[in-house]
């Protein structure tokens, strides 16, 4: 198909203010997770505001917004919930004044992520003014809720409750300029260990749970930390790197970068501050490349000699999430978020790619301040997860990611996003559903993926 690149630029440039203004107007509002409903209430005023065909709010609590009428759909993503601000001395502006210069959006979500809900809210206007939604097609815009709190789950509900399953999904996840194919999963590990209380003044009378737990932390840290020669007892994680160890996906791992796993939390019970406790838990966040499984990470843990070593003391599990929703709406689901890779050159991978070249050309595009970070291939990976490990992870449903921020700006303070960002990619993504050729893409697009547990998710 013959676009008009230039007047695409032209039309994303006329838009700058209004997205920078409405970017500003979804900071104000905190918006954590569980807590999004002034900002979904925001975000589906300025969807009616700007001539969308229908906007809605789902029952989790999701915003909705569609522009034409075809039967199948192209969605564009991007979660609205945020992390809180840590120590607010940390921060130099308030963080929901959305304080800006004329390069830079600043305060908590302006990178992760609303800076992306921004950038494809006006995408879809220009598509509607340009005349450009592709026949047959129909454009869906989700601003998802509690992806910092439990990734994809959102999606788990759009596809399992709503029954919607697109023909491929951009994430507006922040990318450093480039457009991504795949990310690491991860999964909430949980160990607990059990013990027996006595007086303080006579350890020796009980079975110290803390204690047992140390070594079972020495352990998990080693599992992260070791290489893997065959001396070592604990072989690292490093290993999946290895096509002695990982024959059939060492090389998608080595793309993604390896599994990391570390404790996260840690809790104990003990009758009081001079007694002996009498268990003790921690949290595992798990972080897995390709050839790793939720099976895989579990036994892992459980062969660990310290666990191996307090026998029936110890049990390890994985998370399950039940928080309700900002509208109170339960989808209960596990704390496992598969792993995930495109091939590159799957159709809607190469949308996005020549929708790039043919408006910003073939390499990533920044601020001066951000040449070293974004001087890396166009195609590329997340380091951090996304929704996509539901809507590609679990169901197949391609994705792809070019998002306008930078990873290192996500949950750190004084959190800021570019202005140039959000122009570019609301010109990206008009230009890329135009350009998909579904006479190219094949029937699976997938590279690796982990896929769903034995668990029945509804």
């Amino acid at each position: 198909m013959s676009l008009d690149f230039a007047k695409i630029r032209e039309t994303a440039e006329s838009y700058r203010a209004d997205m920078c203004r409405f970017l500003r107007e979804m900071i104000s509002h905190p918006s954590e997770s569980c807590e999004e409903k002034e900002v979904a209430e925001c975000i589906k005023a300025e969807m009616e505001k700007l001539g969308f065909d229908k906007a809605e709010i789902d029952g989790l609590g999701n915003v909705i917004g569609w522009i034409g009428d075809g039967d199948k759909i192209i969605a564009i993503d991007g979660h609205i919930d945020t992390v809180g601000i840590g120590n607010r001395d940390n921060w130099e502006q308030d963080p929901y004044k959305g304080y800006e210069t004329d390069e830079i959006i600043y305060g908590r979500g302006g990178s992760d992520q609303e800076g992306g809900v921004a950038s494809a809210v006006y995408a879809a206007k220009m598509m509607k003014d340009l005349n450009l939604i592709p026949k047959g097609y129909k454009i869906m815009i989700v601003g998802s809720v509690q992806e910092e709190d439990c990734d994809g789950m959102c999606w788990q509900y759009i596809y399992n409750k709503s029954g919607i399953k697109p023909e491929f999904v951009i994430s507006t996840e922040p990318t450093d300029g480039g457009i991504y194919r795949g990310h690491r999963g991860r999964m909430e590990i949980r160990v607990d260990v059990k013990g027996v209380s006595c007086h303080g003044s006579a350890p020796e009378r009980g079975d110290n749970a803390i204690y047992k737990m140390a070594d079972i932390i020495a352990d998990i840290r080693s599992l992260n930390n070791n290489g893997c020669d065959e001396s070592t007892d604990i072989k690292g994680l490093i290993k999946m790197l290895s096509p002695k160890f990982n024959p059939e996906h060492y090389e998608d791992a080595r793309f993604l970068g390896r599994g990391t796993c570390t404790v996260s939390q840690i809790f104990y019970t003990s009758p009081s501050r001079c007694a002996v406790a009498d268990s003790c838990a921690i949290s595992v966040d798990r972080r897995m490349t390709a050839g790793e499984t939720w099976e895989s990470c579990l036994d892992e843990i459980r062969n660990l000699p310290s666990v191996k070593k307090y026998g029936d003391d110890v049990r390890v599990s994985m998370y399950m999430y039940d928080r309700p929703s900002w509208t109170g709406e339960v989808y209960e689901t596990e704390s496992y978020f598969p792993t995930w890779i495109n091939k590159e050159n799957a159709a809607h991978v190469q949308a996005l790619v020549d929708a790039h070249k043919g408006l910003y050309g073939d390499h990533r595009m920044g601020p001066d301040s951000t040449k070293e970070l974004r001087n890396r291939p166009l195609i590329d990976k997340w380091t951090f997860s996304t929704n996509c490990v539901s809507i590609q992870g679990r169901y197949g449903i391609p994705c792809v990611g070019f998002g306008p921020g930078a990873e290192s700006q996500a949950h750190a303070p004084n959190e800021i996003t570019y202005k140039d960002d959000l122009v570019r990619c609301a010109a990206v993504y008009t230009a890329a559903v135009n350009l998909y050729n579904e006479n190219n893409k094949t029937d699976d697009v997938t590279q690796f993926r982990a896929g769903k547990t034995d668990n029945d998710i509804k």
